[in-house]
């Protein structure tokens, strides 16, 4: 569906299932230099479970109107106008990687709006190493391959996926290399500035849940258990032989994990 936001277009994928205003709403935002359809094991089945889904397409992102906004606050603060937009009074916010920290910083500063938060590949910080900064200012295919390479675990690199067909390191590279020149550049630094997740974690007061990879290179672990111990009663679910990229690599068990959270 496409909602006018600050006059331009912005694009949510609904998951296939006209939206009862009835329903709870579930919001799910992408991560740098992806769009909604890194989403698209979830959309659907969220969709089908009597919830309003909305898998957005940032700014400048899939088919949202650009530019892409240079800040994860600037991108928290656009979010709840896209609520407005859309007559969301509230909603579950559930993000990945950089996805996660514009959902941490949007819940912290309008709490009011927040029912639940589910943080997925995060860390307490997102410092991108200066050779990935410089592969995407340059709009070098090496950014993608870089991320990829880190980003996915063992078992994904070789194959095997459980839906017959998706291989999920191709995949994710034509997902990165397909954003618009500047994006993966522009998310990348955003996530590199952003400094203010543990204090952000201090102010959440709504339930909140972790869905972390054992094998995340790029937001190990322990980093992630770090930024929940700084929510009160925060719930933490590790999945094992997965990477940075647990919605596509681990389908089965991300669906799992959110039994209970979201259906």
């Amino acid at each position: 569906m496409d909602i006018i936001v600050d006059g331009k277009t912005a694009h949510a994928a609904t998951g296939g299932r006209a939206n009862n205003p009835d329903d709870p709403a579930v919001i799910l935002v992408h991560g740098a230099g992806m769009d909604r359809t890194i989403w698209q094991m979830q959309t659907r089945n969220i969709a089908f479970q009597e919830r309003r889904v909305f898998a957005v397409d940032l700014p400048g992102h899939g088919r949202s109107d650009g530019p892409a906004l240079a800040s994860i606050a600037d991108i928290a603060d656009w979010l709840v106008r896209f609520m407005d937009a859309a007559e969301i009074d509230t909603a579950t916010f559930m993000g990945h990687s950089m996805g996660s920290l514009i959902t941490l910083d949007a819940v912290s500063r309008y709490p009011e709006r927040a029912e639940r938060l589910i943080l997925t590949g995060v860390a307490e910080g997102m410092p991108v190493h200066p050779d990935l900064l410089a592969a995407a200012a340059a709009n070098e295919p090496l950014g993608p391959e870089l991320i990829v390479f880190w980003g996915l675990g063992e078992k994904a690199q070789t194959g095997g996926h459980p839906l017959p067909g998706l291989w999920v390191h191709g995949a994710s590279e034509v997902l990165l290399k397909n954003a618009k020149a500047g994006v993966l550049s522009n998310d990348l630094a955003a996530c590199n500035a952003y400094t203010d997740a543990p204090a952000a974690a201090l102010k959440i007061t709504c339930p909140t849940d972790f869905v972390l990879g054992r094998d995340d290179k790029m937001t190990p672990v322990k980093s992630g258990i770090a930024l929940a111990d700084a929510i009160e009663g925060a719930n933490v679910n590790i999945l094992d032989r997965c990477g940075h990229m647990m919605m596509i690599e681990r389908p089965n068990e991300m669906y799992k994990a959110l039994r209970g959270l979201i259906f």
